[in-house]
């Protein structure tokens, strides 16, 4: 990929970003990210997304895989995925700056339906993430969509038009057939889709893996196994993370203590819940909030 590309993203975003964290804009699907130092790992929940960096790298862990990207690559996501973040390279004078592009499934499937990917066919479910190389027409479409922020005026009209390319770019792109899943009527993936929003709306209920394998139509063991696929996690330990997440939220951000938070969760036993917020995390409960409440919010791109 061509460095002249790069830098010229590179200076975009640092129009946008004169300070470290997260800043959103006025172009709603759109995120920008700046950090001057590397980070720890930062357990977020991805939604479906395109992740580029216009310079720095970052490490992303999903389950036990784990995936860097660099500014000549871009991360796709194609459904939401509990993972841990975590900058690698960074610097005050060289400061790590990102962006991410949320994808509507919408016009995914607008764009299948109008011929942008014919040869789609029904397939079995692969990784809901992944990391590839940018090609050319992919990142001048990026960088026009961060351009147009110093525009108001136009964005208001064209960042719809540039979003929509960047979509067909990809779903014309190597990672295409991973998009295009996302666009399959009662496929698989969608099937897992509907089980991922259903257990980030019941994480703290009970989970009959039954019960949910009817909810999408699908069979106990079919619902397992593409869960696995696309995930790289069970059922039952994706609800584990989004329950330890949001336990983490009430604690930093709400004061709760351990064993409100655990029971606001689903967990009925606090001291289960410390063992497996321990085994996630990497301290117990109290320890690891004390700890965040001493640095500064962590970078969650």
């Amino acid at each position: 990929m061509g460095d002249q590309r790069l830098v010229n993203l590179s200076a975009a975003i640092d129009r946008q970003t004169r300070a470290d964290g997260i800043h959103s804009t006025a172009v709603p699907e759109l995120t920008l990210f700046r950090l001057s130092a590397p980070s720890e790992p930062t357990m977020v929940l991805y939604e479906p997304s395109l992740c580029l960096i216009a310079q720095g790298s970052k490490l992303v862990h999903l389950a036990d895989e784990v995936y860097r990207y660099d500014p000549a690559q871009f991360l796709l996501v194609s459904v939401d995925l509990p993972v841990a973040g975590q900058v690698i390279e960074a610097s005050p004078r060289a400061p790590y700056l990102a962006l991410r592009i949320s994808l509507d499934p919408g016009v995914v499937g607008e764009l299948v339906a109008d011929g942008a990917s014919p040869e789609f066919r029904e397939a079995a479910p692969v990784r809901g993430l992944a990391v590839s190389p940018v090609e050319a027409p992919l990142l001048d479409a990026v960088t026009r969509l961060v351009d147009l922020l110093e525009q108001p005026r136009d964005a208001a009209v064209l960042a719809p038009l540039v979003l929509r390319e960047i979509t067909y770019r990809v779903l014309t792109g190597e990672q295409g057939a991973r998009l295009r899943q996302i666009a399959a009527a009662g496929g698989p993936v969608q099937r897992i889709a509907r089980a991922i929003r259903w257990l980030k709306d019941h994480f703290a209920e009970s989970l009959s893996i039954e019960a949910l394998a009817r909810e999408v139509r699908m069979s106990a063991s079919a619902l397992h196994h593409h869960f696995k696929r696309v995930t790289a996690l069970s059922p039952l330990q994706y609800q584990k993370r989004l329950r330890l997440q949001e336990a983490r939220r009430l604690m930093l951000g709400e004061g709760l203590d351990a064993a409100s938070a655990a029971f606001r969760v689903g967990y009925e036993s606090p001291s289960q819940f410390s063992r497996e917020y321990r085994r996630l995390f990497g301290a117990p409960p109290k320890k690891d909030v004390a700890s965040l409440q001493q640095e500064p919010a962590p970078l969650r791109a």
